[in-house]
């Protein structure tokens, strides 16, 4: 593992008085065999931290930060890594609250490696001796393609809950299968889950929706989100989704449930798109509770949606743009939309007319596993290749007239805005339309 190593690391290690350890994520992902693109690299040590930042300036690395109650120093160096180096430690928690309330420092790596969260993330690398150490047996955890926790699960997920979405996410980037007794513990204290910020669930959530991101594996996103929902922590953060695990839907169209659907969405929908495939048909447990069928989910969807990303304080614009996604999917699914209405629909989505073509593709693979083209994107796309054709405008900048030329013929400033947008739609029903002196004719007439 040496070679991968930052020289400035290996000069820190041979500087330090005592042995210097990388451990976590880089050492996992070294003995799994994934490639270490950019590693956060965790250092430990039994060492105190003033001998460690003494070593760490007589290398010219710079200290950023030091927290003498945790032991821990953040460094980086001159190319921009940064190192997290935490001295060995006990902690003890107030149940589910993710910080420590008591930490105790220690010599003992066992001691250190049990404070962690699972087996395979406490494998220790010396880098000045150039070996492993294994103090839990996290090696062939690595080996088996195990998520094993480091202390009874149930005493591991009691003390922070923020390890619930940590087990679902670190399952889903590293196609590593969580023991029953880990599926068992997070399960036993999924409603720690409600102790985390919101941010913080928000943030894991997100990882888990890209998790395929990490490594290239195409299940990751499924992986995780199916252990969200084993671990009954989807119920916890998502229940407007999770209400529709065995809600069934018509056999013609599904062949999955509401929730089982809603999880293969995203895993076959392209990033961009994945937070608005999850959450596509919310409003449909919504709507079967209330009124015994699904008619209107994508409106009250896009209403539930946004109260669900207002809570987990999910990006503005993020939600803005998954909210509309969610509301508008449903139009013209069953090919009965008159081309003219298609039409100003397509003019109408434009700014987001890809996103919502990714959505109905990842929607209609969903239902049956069917990877063919959306019916409704083919007959859409058909749609917008006849208004090219016509030279039919998709955008007020496409006009042949602009709010100059407005102004120009009488048209007060506060209408220029409605009246353009009026003359986008009457051109996109007929691309012939689009000529100067008949839309300004059109529009002396409007005034």
């Amino acid at each position: 593992m040496k070679r991968y190593l930052p020289e400035n690391l290996i000069r820190l290690a041979g500087e330090c008085p005592f042995p210097l350890y990388v451990v976590g994520g880089s050492v996992r992902d070294f003995l799994a065999g994934f490639p270490l693109r950019s590693p956060d690299w965790d250092i430990c040590a039994a060492g105190r931290e003033e001998d460690f930042i003494a070593a760490a300036e007589k290398c010219g690395l710079a200290v950023k930060s030091v927290y003498r109650n945790t032991g821990t120093v953040k460094l980086r160096d001159e190319t921009g890594a940064e190192y997290e180096f935490t001295r060995f430690r006990s902690d003890k928690y107030v149940r589910g609250t993710h910080t420590p309330t008591e930490i105790t420092f220690t010599d003992d790596m066992g001691v250190d490696a049990r404070r962690r969260d699972f087996c395979a993330n406490a494998v220790y690398y010396d880098i000045k001796a150039e070996q492993f150490c294994d103090p839990l047996g996290g090696i062939e955890d690595i080996k088996r393609k195990t998520l094993r926790t480091v202390m009874p699960a149930r005493k591991v997920f009691g003390e922070d809950g923020l390890r619930l979405m940590r087990l679902a996410r670190q399952s889903a980037e590293l196609g590593f299968s969580p023991d029953e007794d880990a599926i068992k513990g997070a399960r036993e204290h999924r409603a720690l889950i409600r102790d985390i910020a919101p941010e913080r669930i928000y943030k894991e959530l997100d990882l888990i929706l890209h998790a395929d991101e990490k490594h290239g594996d195409r299940e990751a996103v499924y992986r995780g989100l199916k252990i969200l929902h084993r671990t009954g922590v989807l119920m916890e953060i998502l229940p407007e989704l999770a209400l529709g695990d065995g809600m069934k839907q018509r056999s013609d169209f599904h062949d999955h449930d509401v929730l089982e659907h809603s999880l293969r969405c995203a895993k076959y929908a392209s990033p961009r798109i994945r937070l608005a495939a999850l959450l596509h048909d919310v409003g449909k447990p919504f709507c079967m509770l209330r009124d015994g069928k699904y008619h209107l989910h994508a409106e009250e969807g896009g209403r539930i949606a946004a109260e669900i990303l207002t809570r987990l304080k999910a990006p503005k614009k993020l939600a803005e743009e998954t909210v509309r996604l969610v509301a508008l999917h449903m139009r013209d699914y069953d090919l009965n939309m008159k081309e003219s209405k298609v039409r100003l629909e397509i003019v109408n989505c434009y700014p987001f007319l890809e996103d919502l073509f990714a959505l109905r593709q990842a929607d209609f693979t969903a239902c049956k596993d069917d990877l063919s083209p959306a019916p409704s994107v083919v007959k859409w796309k058909a749609v917008i290749e006849q208004m090219k054709r016509e030279g039919a405008p998709f955008t007020v900048k496409e006009l042949k007239v602009n709010g100059n030329d407005l102004l120009g013929i009488g048209l007060a400033p506060e209408r220029v805005g409605t009246v353009l947008h009026e003359l986008l739609l009457y051109c996109a029903l007929d691309g012939s339309r689009n000529e100067r002196e008949g839309l300004l004719k059109r529009v002396r007439k409007m005034s």
